[in-house]
C-alpha cells in the first residue's frame, strides 16, 4: 500500500530514521545523481544480478530518488519496479521516475507490504539502520522476496560504528548478509563481489554485494 504524504510520520522510533527523513536526507539527493552514477549502476547490476533469472518485479528498500531503479529499468524494461523511501523530497522525485503508484513513502521499519516481489534490493541502506532494528529489516527483506535478494553494503566481519560526515551513530558496518542467512536459513548465497571507489571506469562506494536465493525448507 502506498502511504500518502498527508499520513507521513513526523516521529520515529530511532534517531537514524529522523536523520534521513530530515535535512541531511534532503542534502543527500544532490550528491547522489547524474549520468556518471547511472553508468556505474548499470555496470554494477550487470555484475551483481548476472545469476538472476526470470525476475519480473523488484522492490528497493531505501530507493532515494531512484538511481538504482532507473538503471534496472534500462536493463530490464518490462520489470515492475517499486521503492520505499523515508525522505519526502526524495520520494517525490522517485515518483517522477517510477510513478507515484509505485512509491511507498514510509520508514522501512514501519512498512507493511502486501505483495512479494521476484527481487528485493537494498543498497547502501542497512549501514544507516539502528543496529537494534536490523532484525526487523532482515525479516521484512526476506518476506518481500519470492526468490532473489540483493544486499549491497559496507562489509565488516564484526560490527563496528564509524563517523559519517562528522555525525556519530549514523553508519554501521557488519556482515549483514551473513546475519540474514543465519536468521533465515531459507536464504542461500548464490554470488558475491566487491566494487571499488577507485575503479577507473565505474566507481562505487567500496560496496560488497551478496546475491541470495530463497530456497524451500525441507523437514527430515
Amino acid at each position: 500500500m502506498n502511504i500518502a504524504k498527508g499520513e507521513y510520520r513526523k516521529e520515529y522510533a530511532t534517531e537514524q530514521e529522523a536523520f534521513w527523513a530530515g535535512k541531511f536526507g534532503d542534502a543527500y539527493i544532490a550528491r547522489n545523481q547524474g549520468d556518471a552514477l547511472l553508468a556505474s549502476n548499470l555496470n554494477f547490476f550487470c555484475r551483481a544480478l548476472h545469476a538472476v533469472r526470470d525476475a519480473t518485479s523488484c522492490i528497493e528498500f531505501g530507493a532515494n530518488i531512484g538511481m538504482n531503479l532507473k538503471a534496472l529499468k534500462m536493463l530490464h524494461p518490462q520489470m515492475r519496479l517499486e521503492g520505499i523511501e523515508i525522505n519526502a523530497e526524495a520520494a517525490g522525485l522517485l515518483a517522477g521516475n517510477i510513478g507515484q503508484q509505485h512509491v511507498h513513502h514510509a520508514s522501512i521499519l514501519e512498512i507493511d507490504l502486501k505483495d512479494s516481489f521476484d527481487l528485493a534490493l537494498i543498497k547502501g541502506v542497512l549501514i544507516h539502520i539502528n543496529p537494534d532494528a536490523l532484525a526487523t529489516v532482515y525479516d521484512k527483506l526476506v518476506a518481500a522476496t519470492s526468490r532473489w535478494l540483493l544486499v549491497a553494503e559496507y562489509y565488516n566481519p564484526s560490527p563496528v560504528t564509524i563517523p559519517y560526515r562528522s555525525h556519530s551513530e549514523k553508519l554501521f558496518k557488519r556482515d549483514f548478509a551473513g546475519e540474514i542467512m543465519d536468521r533465515h536459513p531459507s536464504m542461500r548465497l548464490v554470488d558475491y563481489g566487491f566494487v571499488y571507489r577507485r575503479d577507473p571506469n565505474f566507481p562505487q562506494d567500496d560496496i560488497t554485494w551478496f546475491l541470495m536465493e530463497k530456497q524451500p525448507l525441507v523437514d527430515f
